[in-house]
């Protein structure tokens, strides 16, 4: 048991050194557990799509998506629309206060929620390359039981992180009181998708 503590802890600390970046995952998130609306199951789809695209690298699908051009192309193209769309309506809800005030009081749609989580998911390109690409890649270190421990290590930390920032975000609730705030807020999510969006079109255009 002693024996399987270290490769744990080693993707414990690969896996939450890797998540806890700002990103469209987290912002999506964060904003989600401010306003309080499907936080639970949005946190768990982004936990649980971590740990199978963990389990998919250690078994070996890494070396399969890293060789295919054309795969890791599409991916790419329909992450940076998606990010550039998600951008446009950040940065509309920031410049206008009753659209803001609207998103603060209405519950959205679980349905869109749970579809646009699922696109910051799997339309990232960084999140094959972090669980998939990184993690499988460095569990070749291990082997037997071993490995399955650094997986395990490294699926739950995206769990202690997605439940913590969701639910964690309603200690910020009292500044985010302002409409100021959620101005920022707003616009911070904007500047990140723009730059996330133009980073993965950089990285297309440049081969």
């Amino acid at each position: 048991m002693t024996s399987l503590y270290a490769p744990a802890v080693a993707g414990f600390l690969l896996g939450g050194s890797l998540i806890i970046a700002i990103g469209a995952q987290n912002a999506f998130i964060l904003r989600q557990g401010l306003l309080r609306q499907h936080v639970f199951i949005l946190c768990l789809i982004c936990a649980l799509s971590d740990a199978v695209l963990i389990a998919l690298g250690v078994a070996g699908l890494g070396a399969i998506i890293s060789g295919s051009k054309l795969l890791i192309g599409a991916v790419t193209l329909g992450g940076a629309a998606f990010l550039a769309v998600y951008a446009v309506m950040a940065l509309r809800r920031a410049i206008s206060p009753s659209g803001m005030e609207a998103a603060r009081t209405a519950p959205g749609s679980l349905k869109a929620a749970v579809l646009t989580c699922l696109a910051f998911t799997f339309l990232n390109p960084h999140v094959y390359l972090d669980t998939v690409l990184l993690v499988g890649g460095l569990s070749g270190r291990y082997q037997g039981a071993a490995r399955v421990a650094f997986a395990l290590g490294a699926m739950s930390a995206s769990f202690v992180w997605f439940f913590g920032l969701g639910y964690g975000a309603r200690v910020l609730q009292p500044l985010f009181a302002k409409p100021a705030a959620w101005r920022v807020l707003d616009g911070l999510i904007a500047l990140v998708m723009a730059a996330l969006s133009l980073s993965l079109l950089h990285r297309f255009f440049a081969g």
